[in-house]
């Protein structure tokens, strides 16, 4: 029995939910939550958790977890559906945006992190190098502050690198290329 165009077209859907879901692997979500998200690019209209439960196979509760952390990054968001009381999710279809929302959030954390540490331990290392009872303990905090020093550099990077995403800038250095050529999403 030959095949209708219809489950042709499905079947290219398939393949390219399956490798969205697996390219969403190298920024640390799991297939499963790329599945979700990568349904909802494909949707028609905005979905329910029961919607999207039972095109990915997955339990609601799992669903459910999975869109907080697609909503988390920018990449879902609720939408309002007129006499429906259930929520109803979107997918943001401009991977450009979606890349550089999960970036942001990234660099950020990388940067909070650091900092924290670093603002911690800066003074004690320091205080070592500058007074530790052995000269190889000073020695050797003098050298660790200086490591620490230096990667206040990276801190200030990576936070205009942040600011440059955020604001669009990155694209006066790295343009978007054209619609036409197929490669930036449609919108939702």
């Amino acid at each position: 029995m030959p095949e209708t165009d219809a489950q042709r077209l499905q079947e290219a859907r398939d393949v390219m939910i399956s490798a969205i879901a697996q390219s969403m692997v190298a920024y640390g979500v799991t297939p499963s939550v790329g599945r979700i998200y990568a349904v909802l690019y494909f949707a028609e209209a905005p979905m329910t958790l029961d919607d999207i439960k039972d095109e990915v196979a997955m339990s609601k509760a799992s669903v459910s977890t999975g869109i907080r952390e697609l909503m988390d990054t920018g990449m879902v968001v609720k939408v309002w559906k007129k006499g429906d009381r259930k929520d109803h999710y979107i997918a943001e279809r401009d991977f450009f945006q979606n890349f550089l929302s999960f970036m942001v959030k990234m660099l950020r954390l990388e940067r909070g992190v650091l900092y924290k540490a670093v603002e911690q331990v800066e003074p004690q290392m320091r205080d070592l190098a500058d007074n530790a009872a052995d000269s190889e303990t000073r020695e050797i905090a003098a050298k660790d502050a200086e490591l620490v020093n230096g990667s206040k550099a990276y801190l200030t990077w990576i936070m205009r690198l942040a600011n440059a995403m955020e604001s669009g800038d990155i694209f006066a250095h790295f343009p978007r290329p054209e619609s036409d050529e197929g490669s930036a999403g449609r919108e939702s």
